[in-house]
């Protein structure tokens, strides 16, 4: 929408993986008819690919997609993109409330078909800065864009182990299948890293794909910890319990975590644990000695000697480190929370903080600041603190979506908030 030489938006969305995804289609099915953009850095949809396994299944159920939860009659649920890709009857078939992940990329590519005129990929944000009444998003080799509204959702920052960096041959997670593709010839030497759901399904993956080569499973822990998905400790994802945790006092928001960390955080489902464990104990029985773990384990540096990668661990245990040379290090050891400081440039100094230094959040989702801010700014992610478990999940965002939509309609001339 122009406005003299300004292009200008009722909302701008800086990001698009699912969250911003499932933020076009509330805007699009919206009575509101708000004008929005999407820009996006990179040039196709790449949701965890390089996490794609072969079998790997979603830990959130099928019914928590893009839209469902907000709007049952959507057409951008995932029933309707098995409907609408002739497999229904063959998902009902299978009896299995958890779709392949395979399957749920799939159906956000189908997803990003109908709202594809509105977004705008291989585009990347530079910095953001107040203009009167809207927000100047700047874009690198293009001409900046105006907001009334900024969502951001940019998406969680892989985390390395400290002191290792990625290379050729150490690699996060989220880069792994990509990068285990590309190589030359098959590494006979893998150490693994994390004590997660991407850990545990990685080293599955690479003890059934590479049956000449050692796996080295390096946990900070004893061992795997069972994901606890048992109706009454799921309810912590319900939307409703957003606002439960939002309205809780701080003792109470550190008792949710202490409770509930283990619906997601560092722990695996309990089918990839007994598979992996089954590997484990016919590795055993067979006498050939290829899958290792090394508990209370943690990888301290990786660098190249000769033709290895020389992984440093150190043992808890024992009290004591040693080096492992291989050819392979993976790091499936999780991300950090999206951090906005950069992205919004001196906006952030209008944002207000807690007294640890986070910022302010209300129950929309939207950044609190300082009055001479009059547009909107929502954050989609690193709300942990502010909104619970589910802030980086995807359990909520179809409610999310529609909270900030409706949020962001509200406030616009002839709204009711």
């Amino acid at each position: 929408m122009n406005s003299g030489d300004r292009e200008i938006y009722d909302v701008v969305g800086v990001g698009f993986g699912p969250s911003g995804l499932a933020l076009a289609i509330a805007l699009a099915e919206h009575p509101a008819e708000l004008s929005h953009l999407f820009l996006e850095q990179s040039a196709a949809p790449n949701w965890h690919r390089g996490m794609l396994l072969p079998g790997a299944r979603m830990q959130v159920a099928f019914l928590k997609d893009l839209a469902t939860f907000r709007n049952p009659a959507s057409r951008f649920s995932f029933v309707s993109y098995l409907h609408q890709t002739g497999r229904l009857a063959q998902f009902v078939n299978n009896r299995d409330f958890f779709a392949t992940r395979h399957d749920f990329h799939t159906y956000l590519e189908w997803a990003e078909t109908g709202v594809a005129e509105r977004v705008r990929r291989g585009t990347e944000v530079t910095g953001m800065r107040l203009d009167g009444d809207t927000v100047r998003v700047d874009v690198r080799g293009s001409r900046s864009v105006h907001a009334r509204n900024v969502v951001i959702s940019t998406g969680l920052v892989p985390r390395m182990p400290a002191g290792v960096d990625a290379d050729q041959y150490v690699w996060h997670s989220s880069r792994f299948l990509d990068n285990f593709r590309a190589l030359a010839r098959p590494p006979r030497r893998v150490v693994v890293a994390g004590a997660g759901q991407s850990a545990a399904e990685i080293a599955r993956f690479l003890y059934d794909e590479l049956p000449d080569a050692s796996i080295h499973v390096v946990l900070p822990s004893f061992g795997y910890s069972a994901a606890d998905s048992t109706p009454f400790a799921n309810r912590v994802f319900d939307p409703e319990a957003m606002g439960d945790y939002h309205s809780a006092p701080a003792a109470a928001k550190e008792m949710i975590w202490r409770y509930h960390k283990n619906t997601n955080y560092s722990v695996v489902d309990e089918g990839v644990l007994q598979g992996l464990h089954q590997r484990a104990y016919d590795d055993e029985l067979s006498g050939r000695g290829r899958l290792k773990f090394l508990n209370m384990t943690r990888v301290l540096s990786a660098k190249l000697v000769g033709n290895d990668t020389r992984v440093t661990v150190h043992s808890a245990l024992a009290d004591r480190s040693s080096d492992l040379d291989v050819d392979l290090l993976v790091c499936a050891t999780g991300y950090e929370p999206m951090d906005p400081a950069e992205l919004l440039g001196e906006i952030d100094a209008h944002c207000l903080r807690d007294d640890r230094g986070r910022y302010v959040v209300g129950r929309d989702h939207r950044l609190v600041t300082s009055p001479e801010v009059r547009c909107g700014i929502f954050l989609q992610g690193g709300t942990e603190h502010t909104h619970g478990l589910s802030s980086s999940l995807l359990s909520n965002i179809a409610v999310r979506s529609g909270e900030i939509t409706d949020s962001i309609a509200g406030r616009l001339p002839g709204g009711t908030a």
